[in-house]
């Protein structure tokens, strides 16, 4: 999947708070692993996430080799849209 950059950050702030606990509990993957995959560079403590930006418009396209992490995000998102 591809998306530009500014719309994964989006995402990413668009999260409620504790968010990135949350989809790092349910993946079994490390906070800093899902901070890397929406744009941070922190591999000393985190793993890359399967991304690969080319640079371009809009921070450039970001191409998701596995959107499971993403795909959790919009559904907490969508969670919290029913919620309010």
């Amino acid at each position: 999947m591809n998306i530009t950059f500014e719309e994964l950050r989006a995402i990413k702030h668009k999260l409620p708070q504790g968010s990135i606990h949350r989809i790092a509990h349910e993946l079994n993957i490390s906070e800093q692993t899902v901070r890397n995959y929406f744009g941070a560079h922190d591999y000393d403590h985190g793993d890359a996430a399967g991304t690969h930006i080319e640079p371009g418009p809009q921070g450039g396209i970001v191409h998701l080799e596995d959107t499971t992490i993403l795909d959790l995000a919009m559904k907490i998102l969508e969670e919290a849209s029913i919620e309010e």
